[in-house]
């Protein structure tokens, strides 16, 4: 997984993940490492909360978002997000069907799940389509899906520099 290190560019200047441009966003000294997340979910009001939430910590950078899965496969392409959340049911295409996809045209990319259903099943098949695992959206944005993003993005490193 390649990660955006703000140091390696230019001081002052951080690459904008939808324009590739450079964009002065921190002094040199306040410089971190920070992931890339691209936001899939048919409800643009939990795109909204999702990004609200992970724009509070540097840790996180909202590169972009998708309705479907079929516009997250286009969007991964171009954005090529080191994480993808995406939503179990939406219209086009479904979470499954597009981890698959992702999966083929972004293998380093680690996906998590965040939907409203959540079972053994589910996550068996989640598991199988290369997502890393599965939230339940009543079980709250920054308890479980941050540890979920920390340890899908710890373990995409890992499997990256292996």
């Amino acid at each position: 997984m390649e990660l955006s290190f703000l140091t390696a560019v230019p001081p002052f200047l951080a690459i904008d993940c939808a324009t590739g441009h450079g964009q002065p966003l921190l002094r040199a000294s306040e410089a971190v490492l920070s992931y890339s997340i691209l936001i899939v979910d048919d409800s643009a009001l939990i795109r909204h909360s999702l990004r609200s939430c992970l724009e509070q910590s540097p840790e996180w950078r909202v590169c972009g978002e998708a309705e479907d899965g079929k516009a997250a496969v286009e969007k991964v392409k171009e954005l090529r997000p080191d994480v993808v959340i995406l939503d179990l049911q939406m219209p086009v295409m479904d979470g499954l069907a597009a981890a698959r996809q992702i999966t083929v045209v972004a293998p380093k990319t680690a996906m998590v799940m965040f939907t409203m259903h959540s079972d053994r099943q589910l996550l068996k098949a989640a598991r199988a389509a290369g997502i890393k695992d599965v939230v339940s959206k009543s079980e709250g944005i920054a308890d479980h899906l941050l540890a979920s993003l920390r340890n899908a993005c710890n373990n995409s490193g890992e499997q990256g520099a292996a």
